[in-house]
């Protein structure tokens, strides 16, 4: 059995610092993989923290994983040692409920997250990508095409910002000539304006910061407005025919839901911290749609992680050392990252 170095959080209320596991044994159906990069997800600090509630500790956080494989078990087909790998938010589902048979394993009453969660087969919880190695079901690793290759620290995100951004433009049929509202420019948001502008779509970005509008355009945004300018928000009124929220603080959701067309869609990826009222008159008023996403199942992962090897596209990071992420998640906490942490896990100290 092998020992995995890691950093993890062992309580709520401390800092994250190295750790030590057996790694469970390979069966016949995981892949081992060496883990080169991991992207930081807010998420990360949310569960490390327990702000969500629920959390198991010691945790090893980290779901957007790239490695390669080291080694297969025996009825492994569809991955080689020495393969270029991903591995996101989940590592096993039951696989026959509805959800799974559609194609949406995220939604799975068996799932299992890649940590913070229970594997029942194994008989402990999992460990993630803040660590040297996982070991992951085969049916949920994911392929890494040869473009994104070239820059693995740079592909990382994509399993977790990358899909939590691709889906819901894709599931809602967004498409060329669109107008298209981003809410947020970070990690999610930075992800959701280089896919709407690679579908062709006339993108406007909303932010409360003047100070991202050249950032803004130079990753593909056509458009910026502050929005706590009344005069150039109310200009927006009845505009766009999709906004994508990736906001997780507390908004006023009227303001917004207006400024869509009749028929129009905003979708939640952003959890906001105190529950919020339904715009009821507003999207009645003009038949409008609130909706929400949650990442998306394996085969559509690997269909944006072939876009972005097809497109080149990528995330935008800040690399660290295993050793700084204490300090990360603070920069984080203070919206200070351009605009995603990535680990390099290969070159660090534990």
């Amino acid at each position: 059995m092998t020992t995995v170095k890691a950093y993890a959080s062992l309580n709520a209320n401390s800092q994250l610092a190295p750790f030590s596991f057996d790694q469970r044994a390979l069966t016949e159906n995981d892949v081992l993989i060496d883990i080169l990069y991991c992207g930081v997800c807010h998420s990360d600090i949310h569960q490390a923290r327990n702000e969500w509630g629920g959390s198991m500790f010691p945790m090893v956080p980290g779901h957007e994983i790239v490695g390669k494989v080291i080694k297969i078990g025996s009825d492994v087909k569809n991955y080689r040692v020495g393969d270029i790998v991903g591995v996101g938010c989940m590592v096993s589902s039951c696989k026959t409920c509805p959800t799974c048979q559609d194609h949406e394993e995220q939604f799975c009453e068996s799932l299992i997250w890649t940590y913070n969660s229970f594997e029942k087969k194994a008989g402990r919880q999992t460990f993630g990508g803040y660590a040297t190695e996982i070991v992951v079901n085969q049916d949920f690793v994911l392929k890494i095409g040869s473009n994104l290759q070239q820059d693995l620290a740079r592909t990382a995100p994509l399993l977790c910002a990358g899909i939590t951004t691709y889906a819901p433009l894709k599931q809602w049929g967004v498409k060329k000539g669109d107008k298209v509202a981003i809410m947020g420019l970070g990690g999610l948001g930075h992800m959701a304006i280089k896919f709407a502008h690679s579908f062709g779509c006339e993108v406007t970005v909303l932010s409360t910061s003047e100070s991202k509008r050249e950032d803004a355009i130079k990753l593909g945004a056509d458009h910026f407005v502050v929005n706590n300018n009344k005069h150039d928000m109310a200009q927006l009124n009845n505009k766009f025919d999709f906004i994508l929220n990736t906001v997780s603080a507390n908004i006023e959701y009227t303001t917004y839901i207006k400024l869509l067309k009749p028929r129009g869609k905003m979708v939640l990826v952003g959890i906001q911290p105190i529950p919020s009222l339904v715009p009821a008159g507003a999207l009645v008023m003009g038949k409008r749609v609130l909706a929400g996403s949650l990442i998306g199942g394996i085969k559509e992962t690997q269909e944006m992680l072939d876009y972005c090897d097809k497109q080149n596209i990528f995330s935008d990071i800040e690399l660290v050392k295993m050793n700084e992420i204490n300090e990360s998640y603070e920069r984080m906490m203070k919206a200070d990252v351009k605009y995603r942490f990535v680990i390099d896990i290969k070159n660090s100290s534990f």
